[in-house]
């Protein structure tokens, strides 16, 4: 494989509208694509998408883009989707996706209706934007026209102390919730350990990663993690540990931060090869008015790989 061609392709995509979280929100994703061409006509493309409010600094997502973008190159050189390359076993052509809505300070009744009729069967929503009582309280008012086999993922991005924490989780014990991520402002193990013991659902470290180190495997003080690479330092360390959390005993969620089209592609294909069974985080495509290419299909809930070898993305 011989890379005889190296560009950058900035972009600019708008939203449809804010993506709200407890640390403020946004209005576009800025970025850029990698693209490289080899002497025998194979294209291979990467997505540097970084998000520094979340921890993915540029450096970060610019060496994700060229790990990428080069994987991409080794799959089709070997005639197989990332996620086969990756693993060596065959992966499945569809998996599970949460409907991200938003705030729960924000989202209607319908939209959570119409993301049912959907066929989704995990709604995520933001907390943190409004005190924790009133957020269950308004959680408590969604749940009440609940299809009995929908649940709600939740996503604090770190807003509340430990007391408020346990509150919030001590009013939605009896609501159907599948999963809390990043509770806590300040996190750590014990902490973390603490809210999980109380927790009759998921608790899921996202953005302080750094304490998934040595310790964490002996004790795990969660139940989930959510992977990011950009955040774990790519795709291939990713694969290392999700497939080493699974071992454990621990569930792996994908999710995207954001990223256009070529970087939801190769999320999904990481989803596929070491999760498959899991409900990832990845219908974000339809938040863009516009987009880098063509995003995976998602239908009845269910995000479709794309065809071909490699990303799949064009």
């Amino acid at each position: 494989m011989k890379i005889v061609d190296a560009d950058w392709l900035p972009y600019s995509l708008p939203l449809r509208r804010p993506w709200q979280t407890s640390r403020g929100s946004l209005d576009e994703r800025r970025g850029s694509l990698l693209r490289l061409r080899t002497a025998d006509g194979l294209t291979g493309w990467g997505d540097c998408a970084p998000l520094p409010e979340f921890g993915i600094g540029e450096p970060a997502a610019r060496a994700l883009a060229e790990e990428c973008a080069v994987l991409d190159l080794s799959a089709q050189t070997a005639d197989r989707s990332l996620a086969h390359w990756l693993t060596g076993q065959p992966a499945p052509r569809t998996i599970a996706v949460n409907a991200p809505l938003g705030a729960i300070s924000t989202v209607t009744a319908e939209e959570v209706q119409a993301a049912c009729a959907a066929g989704f069967t995990i709604v995520k929503l933001k907390a943190g934007s409004a005190p924790p009582d009133v957020e269950a309280a308004r959680l408590a008012d969604l749940c009440r026209d609940l299809p009995p086999a929908v649940r709600l993922r939740l996503d604090a991005n770190g807003a509340w102390s430990l007391d408020e924490a346990e509150r919030f989780i001590a009013a939605c014990a009896a609501l159907p919730v599948e999963g809390l991520e990043e509770p806590l402002r300040a996190p750590d193990s014990a902490a973390l350990r603490r809210l999980q013991a109380g927790a009759p659902f998921a608790l899921a470290i996202d953005e302080s990663a750094q304490l998934v180190d040595a310790a964490f495997w002996h004790a795990p003080p969660v139940r989930r993690l959510v992977l990011k690479p950009a955040r774990h330092g790519g795709l291939l360390p990713t694969v290392a540990l999700g497939l080493r959390a699974r071992a454990a005993g621990i569930e792996c969620v994908v999710s995207s931060a954001l990223e256009s089209a070529c970087g939801l592609c190769a999320l999904a294909q990481i989803a596929a090869a070491i999760a498959p069974d899991a409900c990832h985080g990845l219908a974000t495509a339809e938040w863009f008015v516009s987009d880098t290419g063509r995003p995976p299909r998602i239908a009845e809930g269910r995000l479709h790989l794309p065809d071909g070898t490699g990303l799949g993305f064009s």
